[in-house]
């Protein structure tokens, strides 16, 4: 494994007991995946399809069965808890529903000041004023607690936190699902300006292929908790060789992919 290599999954299997049952079902069923620095990876499916799980737990965030993951150049297995809080700054996640990602008893400031008061060097690079403009929020915002945000500021201020820590992998779990259109774009493009200038790679969890069109270069496509389908977005996109592939087209508009050919 390349120094560069900011994470490895190697046959990554998540198994999941069943309420009121002894069954188990796999949610993620040996999985492989491999991140450079710098690499913008998307993966998509429909709901169940395994891809939130697979995030979760390629970052030891949530539970596997099996299977090794090297994050950062550190094999999970052989991490205590304190050294796997020690490695949590470098890897930031930005959730679907931004105003339950954020402490309602926080304003802003407050929030950017528990983050400073935690890791003092990690984030004296920049001031809020600066931060918030990197995000294209004014310093007003400082001052507003998350019942006062949109849907669209309080996202550019889960941004703006991940992008304080410096990490060297961002994981963002459908990011823009429940936003309007133009701002779901406007989030996208403050993304892709954010990974240009901080150079972190990026994990993104998606089910809108157009969403990974514009952010991904490589893409991986799940289905049942297994990659159907994987290789650079172009590639994947303009000539889909897996029929679940082309049905995930079929249902763009204007599309002229078809489920079966």
């Amino acid at each position: 494994m390349s120094e560069a290599t900011v994470l490895a999954i190697r046959d990554l299997v998540v198994e999941h007991r069943r309420e009121k049952s002894r069954e188990t079902f796999r949610a993620v069923g040996g999985v492989s995946l491999e991140m450079a620095a710098g690499d913008t990876v998307g993966v998509v499916g429909e709901s169940g399809s395994g891809k939130t799980t697979l995030a979760m737990a390629a970052t030891g965030l949530g539970p596997r069965t099996s299977g090794k993951i090297d994050l950062l150049g550190h094999d999970l297995d052989r991490l205590s808890r304190r050294e796997l809080r020690r490695l949590r700054p470098e890897v930031q996640v930005v959730f679907q529903d931004p105003h339950g990602s954020l402490d309602p008893r926080q304003s802003v400031r407050s929030g950017f000041s528990e983050l400073r008061r935690l890791q003092p060097e990690r984030t004296a690079w920049v001031d809020d004023t600066e931060l918030l403009a990197q995000v294209r929020l004014g310093p007003e915002v400082l001052s507003r607690y998350p019942h006062q945000l949109s849907g669209g500021q309080a996202q550019r201020v889960c941004i703006a936190r991940a992008l304080l820590m410096r990490p060297r992998l961002i994981v963002a779990d459908e990011p823009t699902s429940g936003l309007d259109v133009s701002v779901q774009a406007d989030v996208l493009d403050l993304l892709n300006e954010s990974l240009a200038s901080s150079g972190a790679s990026l994990l993104f969890i998606s089910h809108d292929l157009a969403v990974v069109r514009n952010v991904c270069d490589r893409v991986v496509v799940m289905l049942h908790g297994e990659v159907v389908e994987a290789g650079p977005t172009y590639q994947v996109l303009d000539d889909p060789q897996h029929d679940y592939t082309r049905k995930l087209l079929a249902a763009m508009p204007g599309s002229r992919w078809r489920a079966s050919r």
